[in-house]
Order: structure tokens, then C-alpha cells, then sequence
């Protein structure tokens, strides 16, 4: 194969057939740490790889991917490499979420560190992913940390001032935002008393929205910030069973999407996707309806 860096090994990932998330695996088997959006970035021509870790995994995809050696790295010596940012977090000072989160003051900061959190999807009988459930645990970043601030953006259609935040645990509504026309809402999660850093918390709220319709087939989850260990899970209504369910990867949160794994529905009509120490990039789930 011939051709810039990005698309020999677009080209190869395509025809060896492997999704994103088995060839950070298989790096990750050879003790290569390289995350989803990296390798995304990579195969688009978003970013070069530099560190000699990157050099490392490039190497080493290139025995994973059947390519000749050097078909990769060769290219990359010839190359002349642009200073590079690595990506941190989705891009949230842009569109509709962007201006909620200029009109409320510190809903950007780091404060808390995410150390697990759960996603769950409610699709009902009438095919509409009308509720969703979220459980976060956190540790305080610094003292004095009483929020956390709620991000949710409404399918097409939705009425984005019909939904609505409701605190199930250890947390009350505070401050609430609302874009109608770009269908986003920001909501501050009051946690009643202030955190001394490096102290938890865990909390509990659920989104309903009852705008949504069985045109809307897609769940997802940004990640602003490292993050340890991310459950995604739908669970559809036995009256109201997909044909079909994937994972999928975004680099942020206005670009095209990349499927990862076919998801095969448990004996409880449900999906999940578990991922671990995730950065930046979207992680989502996609259905399809029967006929």
C-alpha cells in the first residue's frame, strides 16, 4: 500500500476487519497502553504519533495488521511531524452546550475525579429511550467541592424544556439551563455539604424525557475528563426488542462515529459497554428496529 501515513493504516485497520477497541487490546496484551481516541486521530490525520510509545504501538501494528515491516513506521520517518496537543476532553466551548456552559461559572472546572460512574437507557414498550439512570462515585480534587454540573443533549425533536433532572440520591437540582433551539440542557447536582479534597461521593439522578420517540435509537457517553471505569447499559422493554445493537467511538462530540463491537442482548433484554480509563471521545450505543 502507498499513501500517506493516516490512510495505509486506515485502509489496513479496514481490511484486516478489527475494530478500535480490539487493537487497543491486543497493544494493550504486549504492554502498550494507547487509548481509542489516539488511535481514531491516527487513522484520520488528526494527529502523527511522536512519543516513542506511539513509535512502539505504530511498530507493532504493523505485525498485528499483516503489513510489511517498515509499511507504517517508514512513513512516519519520512514525514515532517507538526508540533502536536494530545486531546483532553470533548469540545465543549463550541455549539449550544458551549454557550449553557459560558452563563454558568464553573461548570468547566476539574473538581471532582471521576472514579466510576453507571449509564443506563430505558427504552419502553413504545420504543422510546424515556429514562435514563446515572450513578457516579467521585473524589474531591480540592476543597469545597459541593456540585456537579449535568450535561444532556435531546434528540432531534426533543423538547428540551419538557425534560426533566430528577435527584434520586445524595444530590438536589440547582441551578438549570436549557438550550431550545440547539435541544441541550446544563443542570447543577447540589451535593449539601462541601468536600475536603481527596474526600468521595457518590450520587444518583435520573433524566426523563419524554419527548423522545422510537426514531431515536443512540445512547451515549462524553468524557470531559480521565475517568476510571465507565458502564454503558441499555435495557429495552420486552415488547420493544432491537434487530440489531452496536458499540460505537466518537473523538468528539460533533464528528462521525465509528462502530466497534456487535452487542448480543442478554437473557434480561439488556446491552452494556464497559470501558476504563477513557479521556476524551464519546462512547456510545446504536439499535436498529425490526421491519
Amino acid at each position: 500500500m502507498t499513501g500517506p501515513f493516516h490512510l495505509v493504516l486506515r485502509t489496513a485497520i479496514r481490511e484486516r476487519g478489527l475494530p478500535l477497541d480490539r487493537l487497543r487490546s491486543r497493544l494493550a496484551e504486549r504492554g502498550i497502553q494507547i487509548g481509542l481516541a489516539s488511535l481514531s486521530d491516527w487513522q484520520h490525520g488528526r494527529a502523527w504519533p511522536r512519543r516513542p510509545n506511539s513509535l512502539r504501538a505504530i511498530a507493532v501494528l504493523e505485525e498485528i495488521l499483516g503489513l510489511p515491516r517498515h509499511a507504517l513506521t517508514g512513513l512516519l520517518a519520512t514525514h515532517h511531524l507538526t508540533p502536536f496537543r494530545p486531546q483532553q476532553g470533548v469540545d465543549e466551548y463550541h455549539g449550544p452546550m458551549g454557550e449553557l456552559l459560558d452563563a454558568l461559572p464553573g461548570a468547566r472546572d476539574w473538581n471532582l475525579e471521576v472514579i466510576t460512574s453507571e449509564h443506563a437507557a430505558h427504552v419502553d414498550a413504545h420504543r422510546s429511550p424515556s429514562r435514563i439512570t446515572v450513578r457516579s462515585l467521585a473524589r474531591a480534587r480540592r476543597d469545597e467541592v459541593d456540585r456537579a454540573v449535568v450535561r444532556y443533549f435531546g434528540a432531534p425533536g426533543c423538547a428540551i424544556d419538557r425534560v426533566r433532572v430528577v435527584p434520586v440520591r445524595n444530590c438536589a437540582v440547582g441551578r438549570l439551563l436549557r438550550h431550545p433551539e440547539g435541544r441541550v440542557l446544563a443542570a447543577e447536582l447540589l451535593f449539601g455539604q462541601r468536600l475536603q479534597a481527596d474526600e468521595t461521593w457518590v450520587w444518583e439522578y435520573e433524566l426523563h424525557d419524554t419527548t423522545t420517540s422510537e426514531a431515536e435509537t443512540d445512547f451515549a457517553h462524553a468524557f470531559r475528563r480521565p475517568e476510571g471505569t465507565c458502564l454503558m447499559e441499555v435495557r429495552f422493554h420486552p415488547d420493544a426488542l432491537p434487530s440489531r445493537v452496536h458499540s460505537y467511538f466518537r473523538a468528539d462530540l460533533y464528528v462521525d462515529q465509528h462502530r466497534l463491537n456487535e452487542l448480543l442482548l442478554n437473557a434480561h433484554h439488556a446491552v452494556h459497554v464497559a470501558t476504563s480509563g477513557m479521556n476524551s471521545g464519546v462512547i456510545g450505543i446504536n439499535w436498529e428496529w425490526p421491519d
